[in-house]
């Protein structure tokens, strides 16, 4: 008999709800986008109220348009991004609007809590960003003392989500242990990280833990009447973004990393140990009992869409006129240039770096003869190694180097851009054939959780289907590994001077 599962995947850019059933095969979806609030610079904010009244309406469009009932939904489950900050009041209210992972605001208080942070990395096996959850919450101490101290429940994004649909607040424990909340040795909340970022009355303020395939509560009546769900429908503990994807492009072991390429600059692979803190890396609690090892940083795709805003658009114009979409001549644009095309180098900095809190995105080579097609093929090439900085980052504590890549994000959109991926880390990339990989990590737990599959493992092979494999192109691998050394000679050249553009 068929089950379908229905996962809401909030991302930073939109949200899905898709429907899958226990084979993998997705069903159908619908979207809607993640309204990005900016009433300040450096702050991203998500209206709350809105996300819960479009997440409900949009269930029960994704029903129609499947042409499923309620009745035939086994299982719901949340996936949503890491970090950020979700809060409720002391009723169990929404209070603020949420935080989004893309939020800078802390960081100057991030900097400063990285300087100490080898005091209790023994307990967290975390480095400090300045979107995470308890970074923010002291950014929210210091600067609204009045809201801080209303503030009853603390929670992930997709555990937010959880709440709406069942009324339990309740936290997922891969989410918390990728938030700096957590002995990743006892998988607890622990006192001394909330005493750490001075704000130790946030200790008694969390949910209870659970794992990704518990039970986090069932499909209200309200929800229910609302959405066409079932009331009584469980809804799985859920994940969040990053273990969605490993776990949505098979990567359950060291001999595959995972890549996403979108939003987020996110690389990590499953680990029988944690990273040491010289490493610079992040490690997290991952659904199959093994450490996620992660490296990361708002340095991928979303530089490429504003570059195209900025440098193209006439030619975004154009192709509409045509009915056709800028990223398709940005395609044969790709597949007939090279890595000979340009000698520019492009730090994809826009909404952060990988290198300091204060770099900012630049071009570097430019000249009165560098045309726009030199520029958009310089993106494309620093994002991907902004990639590969982090793949050598990950390849300094792995056991051995992968004999995979499994990508995943926008950047599957273009073969020839994932073609660029394999070039520069001179490895095979491949993507699966599903398009909804954070909808079908949840769909995995959803048939873990049921009991249809004994583990992940096994999940995977009947649910994840690799659709295509592109292998590195040598000689493409040794220009692009010299084009690499200039951009890392740069940014090392760069290192002293980032913070004075802040000091302007």
């Amino acid at each position: 008999m068929e089950k379908y599962f229905l996962s809401i995947d909030n991302g930073g850019t939109n949200t899905k709800i898709i429907i899958f059933d226990h084979h993998g095969n997705e069903l159908g979806s619908q979207a809607f986008p993640t309204k990005d609030l900016s009433p300040k610079p450096g702050f991203h904010e998500l209206d709350l109220v809105q996300l819960r009244q479009d997440v409900l309406l949009n269930i029960k469009q994704a029903l129609k348009k499947t042409g499923l009932t309620g009745e035939q939904i086994s299982a719901v489950v949340t996936v949503g991004h890491g970090k950020g900050l979700y809060v409720l009041d002391q009723a169990g209210e929404i209070m603020m609007n949420g935080i989004l992972s893309a939020d800078s605001r802390a960081k100057d208080l991030a900097v400063e809590f990285e300087k100490k942070v080898a005091t209790v990395y023994d307990h967290a096996k975390q480095h400090v960003m300045a979107s995470q959850a308890p970074v923010l919450l002291a950014w929210l101490k210091k600067h609204d003392p009045k809201k801080y101290a209303q503030i009853g429940s603390v929670l992930a994004n997709k555990d937010l989500m959880g709440y709406f649909l069942t009324g339990e607040i309740k936290q997922e424990i891969g989410d918390a242990s990728g938030n700096h909340f957590l002995d990743l040795a006892t998988g607890h909340y622990d006192s001394k990280l909330f005493e750490f970022f001075g704000i130790e009355e946030m200790y008694l303020k969390m949910p209870p833990l659970i794992k990704a395939t518990d039970v986090r509560g069932k499909i209200t009546p309200e929800v229910a009447k609302m959405t066409g769900l079932v009331t009584g429908t469980p809804v799985f503990g859920g994940l969040f973004d990053i273990d969605a994807c490993a776990l949505a492009t098979g990567v359950l072991a060291e001999d595959k990393f995972s890549v996403i390429a979108g939003t987020w600059n996110i690389n990590t692979f499953p680990s029988e140990k944690t990273a040491p803190l010289a490493s610079g890396l992040m490690n997290s609690l991952f659904p199959t009992d093994k450490w996620l090892v992660e490296a990361s940083s708002p340095t991928s795709a979303g530089n490429l869409a504003l570059m195209i805003k900025l440098l193209l658009e006439k030619e975004v114009a154009q192709a509409k006129d045509k009915g056709k979409t800028i990223y398709d001549d940005l395609e044969v644009f790709l597949a007939n240039s090279d890595a000979t095309f340009t000698k520019l180098i492009y730090f994809p900095f826009l909404y952060g770096s990988n290198v300091s809190t204060y770099a900012k995105a630049s071009f570097l080579g430019l000249d009165n003869k560098t045309t726009r097609s030199e520029m958009i093929r310089a993106v494309y090439e620093g994002i991907v190694f902004a990639h590969y900085q982090h793949l050598t980052e990950l390849l300094s504590v792995a056991k051995t180097a992968p004999f995979v890549v499994r990508i995943s994000g926008g950047a599957t959109n273009s073969k020839a851009w994932v073609q660029m991926f394999a070039d520069v880390f001179g490895l095979p990339v491949e993507t699966v054939a599903a398009s909804e990989l954070g909808g079908l990590g949840g769909a995995l737990t959803c048939a873990v959780g049921l009991g249809l599959y004994p583990d992940f493992k096994t999940a995977c092979s009947h649910m994840v289907t690799v659709k295509e494999r592109f292998e590195p192109n040598q000689k493409q691998h040794a220009l692009y590994a010299k084009k690499y050394q200039i951009y890392q000679a740069l940014l090392t050249a760069l290192e002293p001077v980032w913070s004075k553009f802040d000091e302007r």
